[in-house]
């Protein structure tokens, strides 16, 4: 990031970082850069540095560029997926008989990946409400991990955890603290800025936005661990393609925008829910019950686009989740349209009968930027089948 860059507001960088005009043609968007390989001048002679598309592509480094300026971090890299990235970061930092404390309420493939696929490799894994740092540090003191892994606002269940007061724990145990920023997106919050050493994405959510491309990403400041990662990345070519790429930078250009929209549905969305008889409880930190709220409206500029709902019981649940129309029925979340999830039987079957499991009367809503009172209609005519 450079120093005009850390002077410009959130918006702009969205829009600009990375995004210089084509110098031959002058073409305001920069050119998809397909090609695999790249001519040499002499052995060894590279051109920008540009070898192989594996090791580097001209448009997934412009994603790289605008990546770290929206996060505030000094590196950032693109990856196939988002358990990608964070399979990556893992195995940069992790060593057979490490311990990865993660949140009990977590996306069920974070969950999976190291326990299932890390896990017999000698990752060892423990989970504990991270909402809740009196339980984090007695978890710390029991057993210090290497890695303390959070999702705030978490998924599905939306706990909000307070991450400089779990950066602190983490500093005085000596843990790596990675945030997922995916539900808030840097629009509205920034870990690296409040004490986190990591921030993972899955940008096939909210920075891709439109339901069509799947990624990843790691942002960081660590010269080091950013040195390890990328390693990795190119020694298993876990990458994010040209055009994915370029399809999620021309998402991120609209990122603002369209949180501030997402936003301001799933508070119509979520106070309507509160109010309805058919509902047990409602998932959302905008609203004034939310335990997380005060920390919410300290910690982020909005409360996002996601609202999950218990109903009456998981018959309940399961019919609500197959009744809406306007809100598809589908998983995945972050794009302009509004999608409704069973997580139990979706998302998270992964992790039933684990911690992490999720109660079968949740369902869990991506509010999208449709007009809010054809939302609302659906969201009613559902609730009454």
């Amino acid at each position: 990031m450079t120093i005009d860059d850390a002077a410009r507001g959130f918006a702009s960088l969205a829009v600009h970082a990375g995004q210089e005009f084509d110098p031959t043609t002058g073409a305001v968007i920069p050119p998809v850069h397909f090609s695999t390989t790249y001519a040499q001048d002499g052995i060894g002679g590279l051109r920008q540095g540009y070898e192989y598309g594996r090791s580097a592509n001209p448009t997934r480094t412009a994603l790289q560029t605008q990546l770290a300026a929206i996060e505030g971090g000094a590196h950032a890299f693109s990856f196939a997926s988002g358990l990608a990235a964070e399979d990556a970061l893992l195995r940069a930092v992790l060593a057979p008989g490490d311990e990865v404390l993660l949140g009990n309420d977590v996306y069920g493939g974070t969950h999976r990946l190291i326990a299932r696929v890390l896990g017999p490799w000698g990752v060892r894994l423990r989970t504990v409400d991270m909402s809740d740092l009196d339980a984090v540090r007695a978890a710390v003191a029991a057993h210090p991990p290497r890695v303390l892994w959070v999702e705030t606002p978490s998924n599905p269940l939306l706990r909000i955890t307070d991450i400089a007061g779990l950066a602190a724990i983490g500093r005085e145990a000596g843990a790596l603290v990675v945030v997922d920023n995916t539900f808030a997106t840097p629009a509205l919050q920034r870990p690296l800025a409040r004490g986190a050493d990591v921030v993972v994405h899955s940008t096939t959510k909210y920075l891709g936005g439109h339901s069509d491309v799947v990624g990843g990403a790691l942002v960081l400041d660590d010269d080091a661990l950013a040195e390890q990662i990328g390693f990795l990345q190119f020694a298993a070519g876990a990458v994010s393609g040209p055009l994915d790429a370029w399809l999620t930078t021309r998402g991120i250009k609209t990122l603002a925008v369209r949180m501030q929209r997402h936003s301001e549905n799933a508070a119509a969305v979520a106070e309507f829910l509160a109010g309805h008889d058919r509902v047990a409880r409602v998932y959302y930190p905008g609203l004034a019950s939310h335990p997380g709220h005060e920390l919410a409206a300290q910690q982020m500029s909005g409360f996002g686009g996601i609202v999950s709902v218990a109903l009456e019981s998981a018959a309940a649940a399961r019919r609500f989740a197959e009744s809406t129309r306007l809100f598809q029925l589908a998983e995945s979340l972050g794009g302009v349209e509004s999608l409704v999830n069973y997580p139990n039987e979706m998302t998270h079957a992964s992790v039933r009968g684990t911690d992490a499991a999720v109660p079968v009367e949740v369902v869990r809503l991506s509010v999208g930027i449709e007009d809010v009172a054809d939302l609302l209609a659906d969201l009613d005519r559902a609730l009454a089948v």
